[in-house]
């Protein structure tokens, strides 16, 4: 026990130094453009789009480019959910969709280069997480609430 505790007090230093922004901020260009090429900005004017895109640190040939694109197939998978029975769907399944979402969100917006792309796709991604673990909840209490509705409707039946 004390030495994973030693361990988490050696690391600390390296976590709150956010050593990584920094290597990240160094290697990309401070052009303030969001897809400026590392080329001269009297070569980059006369570059077409696609050109700056492709080279851009956050263009077509990055992860940084695919990942949101293909990221946003768990968004339209969790959205055709929306037509099954919340008896159907996993709590813990779209519990994680939905920390995943609201968590990666969040760091889109501290890692450099900012991805505005994969936030949006996060966004959604714990958009619909939302909606349907709401959906399971609701679902849930009305299931709870339904033995006590039977057991009267059961009672006036023997009744009569």
């Amino acid at each position: 026990m004390p030495a994973t505790t030693t361990l988490f007090r050696a690391a600390r230093p390296i976590f709150q130094q956010s050593a990584s922004r920094t290597v990240f901020r160094s290697s990309f260009p401070k052009t303030g453009r969001r897809f400026a090429s590392t080329a001269a900005n009297g070569e980059t004017a006369s570059q077409s789009w696609f050109k700056r895109m492709w080279d851009s640190p956050v263009g077509l040939k990055t992860v940084h480019f695919w990942a949101p694109v293909m990221k946003w197939a768990l968004v339209l998978a969790g959205v055709s959910d929306f037509t099954r029975p919340a008896e159907k769907l996993s709590l813990t399944q779209n519990g994680a969709l939905t920390a995943t979402g609201l968590i990666w969100t969040r760091w889109c917006f501290v890692i450099t280069p900012q991805n505005y792309l994969l936030a949006a796709v996060n966004f959604f991604l714990g958009c619909v997480g939302i909606t349907q673990c709401t959906r399971i909840f609701i679902y849930r209490a009305s299931q709870k609430n339904l033995p006590a509705a039977a057991e009267s409707e059961v009672k006036e039946v023997v009744k009569s």
